[in-house]
C-alpha cells in the first residue's frame, strides 16, 4: 500500500515538474513558433502561390514560381554574382585570418591590442562600416585610390564600374568578417599541444614543415567549421550590397538575398516568387553543407 502511494506521489511530482518545465519554456516556444517556425512553413506555402504581399491575397499556381525562376536570365546572373562573391571572400578570408591568428599566437608585444584591433570590424554596425567604405572607395578623394595612385595606378570608380564593383564588395566583406575567423583559428591553435612542436624541433623540422605537417592537420576541424559558416554567410550577404551598390551597376553586384528582397518588398510585393528563390537558396546551402560534412567524415576525422 505504501509503495502504491509513493508511486502515485511520484507520478504527481513528475506531472508537476513537466508542467513547470512547459511554463518556463513557453516564452521561448512562443517566440520560436511565431518568428521562426511559422514563417518557414508559411513561406514554403507561399512558394506555390501567386501572392501579393500588399493586398494579402493569392492563388495556387503550383510550380510556376520555380519554373519562372529557372527560366529567368536575371536569376542566373544573380546566382553567378553570388558564387563570385563566395569564391572571392571565403578563401581569402580564411587565409588572412589563419595567417594573422598564427602570427599573433607567437610571443609578440601588444598582441592583445592587435587582436582587439582586428576583431573590431566584426562588432561595428554594418551600416556604419559600409558608409566608411563608401568614403574609402570614393573615386575623387578616397583613401583606396590615393594609395593606388602612389604606385601609379589610375583612379578607379569602384562602386560605379561594373568590372570593379564586385571587387569592392569582396574587399569590404573580407575586412568585415576576418576578425571573427581569426578568433576561431586562435582558439584552435591554442588547443594544439606544444609537445608536437617540441618533438618536431628535435627531429630538425623547420617552421614551414611544422606549420604544414602539424598545424594545418590539427586545425582541420576548426577549418571545416569556419569554411561551412563562411560559405553560409557569403551566400546570405545583403547589408553591404544594399548600402554600397544596391545591386548595381547594371546588376553586377546583385546577389540572391538582395534579389529576394527586391521581389518581396519592391516589385509589387511578389512574395510567392521571392519565397521560391529563398527555398532554392536553402537547397543550395543544405547541399553544400552536407557535402562538406561528408568530406569532414572521410578526410578530416578519418
Amino acid at each position: 500500500m505504501l509503495f502504491t502511494k509513493n508511486k502515485k506521489y511520484n507520478s504527481i511530482i513528475g506531472k508537476g515538474e513537466a508542467l513547470s518545465a512547459i511554463g518556463f519554456l513557453s516564452p521561448t516556444l512562443i517566440i520560436f513558433g511565431t518568428f521562426i517556425l511559422f514563417p518557414v512553413i508559411f513561406s514554403f506555402y507561399l512558394s506555390f502561390q501567386k501572392w501579393n504581399s500588399f493586398s494579402w491575397s493569392g492563388s495556387f499556381i503550383g510550380l510556376e514560381n520555380y519554373i519562372r525562376m529557372f527560366q529567368s536570365e536575371e536569376f542566373w546572373l544573380v546566382l553567378k554574382n553570388t558564387a563570385i562573391y563566395t569564391i572571392g571572400t571565403v578563401p581569402l578570408n580564411m587565409i588572412i585570418s589563419l595567417l594573422v591568428a598564427y602570427g599573433l599566437n607567437k610571443k609578440l608585444a601588444g598582441k592583445k591590442f592587435l587582436r582587439t584591433l582586428f576583431f573590431a570590424p566584426v562588432v561595428v554596425s554594418p551600416v556604419a562600416a559600409a558608409l566608411i567604405w563608401r568614403w574609402l572607395y570614393d573615386p575623387n578623394f578616397g583613401l583606396v585610390n590615393y594609395t593606388l595612385g602612389i604606385f601609379g595606378v589610375s583612379p578607379i570608380n569602384w562602386l560605379n564600374d561594373p568590372n570593379a564593383a564586385m571587387f569592392a564588395l569582396i574587399g569590404m566583406g573580407v575586412w568585415k568578417t576576418f576578425g571573427y575567423n581569426m578568433v576561431l583559428f586562435a582558439a584552435g591553435l591554442n588547443a594544439i599541444p606544444d609537445s608536437y612542436y617540441e618533438a618536431a624541433t628535435l627531429d630538425g623540422a623547420g617552421a614551414w614543415s611544422k606549420f604544414w605537417h602539424i598545424t594545418i592537420p590539427l586545425l582541420s576541424p576548426t577549418t571545416f567549421f569556419i569554411l561551412v559558416m563562411s560559405m553560409i554567410g557569403s551566400f546570405q550577404v545583403f547589408d553591404i550590397v544594399y548600402i554600397l551598390t544596391s545591386g548595381g551597376p547594371l546588376g553586377s553586384t546583385k546577389v540572391l538575398v538582395f534579389y529576394v528582397y527586391e521581389y518581396a518588398f519592391k516589385f509589387n510585393g511578389e512574395m510567392g516568387y521571392a519565397s521560391a528563390i529563398s527555398y532554392f537558396l536553402f537547397a543550395i546551402l543544405f547541399i553544400l553543407t552536407m557535402a562538406q560534412i561528408k568530406f569532414l567524415k572521410t578526410k578530416v576525422l578519418g
